[in-house]
């Protein structure tokens, strides 16, 4: 297709549309920021677009549960929208507040018995707002948005980003099921406690996807690292130009990839 269209869903207290509208862009898309009320009134405008992001923020302020309101008006207002939109083979993306999002309203994990009521995302265990950068470990090869093998290094930003599930038994589902996108890791790959795993969540999961590997949710903030200069080491690690010095790297900043193979893959498949 000549062209990818994406649409940035806002709301009140999203404050991280426009970074992720440019990193759509960097990618190769035409992104738009929509607000929600937007959609409500004309359910048909999805129908234009090929991939939905659920940005980062702080939707409603988080009155009652952190993305709860606004999934509350996806399940009421936008549910058989949105589910035509995932069953036509389009993609969804939720990030930070997104995946909150995504989660309360069911659609993630979206594995028939992984409902709403069987997974969720709550307060950090440390108690505090979490504002650091982290390591991720790709834990499935379904999802079409991660690159197999490369572990990446995100920052987060929240105060509600630990995952939980019902019981182990769910736990060892969504493992068993390659529901599990990413894990908390350290620089060498290893699963560890706090501040390695940020908020505590089980399993140390950092991300979530569907049984199609066409949603993706997780709790970093991939558009916050689109460009080598945002690492917090940039100098020492990346090659911006000038002289080659060896050992620095020479690929694309780590958030791009969640953007690039979005829009590659709308590419080959539409």
């Amino acid at each position: 297709m000549a062209e990818v269209r994406a649409i940035v869903l806002r709301a009140a207290g999203i404050n991280c549309d426009m970074e992720t509208e440019y990193a759509l862009e960097q990618a190769g898309a035409k992104a738009e920021c929509v607000h929600i009320n937007r959609l409500i009134e004309d359910k048909k405008l999805l129908e234009q677009f090929q991939i939905i992001v659920f940005p980062g923020g702080f939707s409603y302020g988080d009155d009652v549960a952190a993305g709860k309101i606004l999934a509350n008006q996806i399940i009421h207002h936008l549910s058989e929208p949105l589910q035509k939109f995932i069953d036509d083979g389009k993609l969804v993306l939720g990030i930070c507040n997104g995946f909150q999002v995504l989660v309360k309203t069911g659609i993630l994990p979206g594995n028939g018995s992984a409902k709403q009521e069987a997974v969720t995302i709550t307060y950090n265990d440390s108690g505090k707002f979490e504002d650091r950068w982290v390591y991720l470990a790709p834990q499935t090869g379904k999802c079409i948005f991660i690159e197999p093998g490369r572990q990446i290094y995100l920052p987060i930003a929240h105060g509600e980003g630990k995952v939980v599930t019902k019981d182990e038994a769910m736990l060892e589902e969504l493992k068993a099921e390659g529901h599990i996108a990413f894990k908390y890791v350290d620089e060498n790959g290893e699963e560890g406690d706090y501040p390695i795993n940020p908020n505590g969540s089980m399993g140390s999961i950092a991300g979530l996807t569907d049984s199609t590997g066409r949603v993706l949710g997780l709790m970093p903030h991939p558009e916050r690292h689109v460009r080598p200069t945002q690492h917090p080491r940039w100098s020492r690690l990346y090659k911006i130009g000038g002289t080659r010095d060896e050992g620095r790297e020479t690929r694309d900043a780590d958030g791009t990839t969640i953007f690039n193979n979005a829009v590659k893959y709308i590419q080959k498949n539409f």
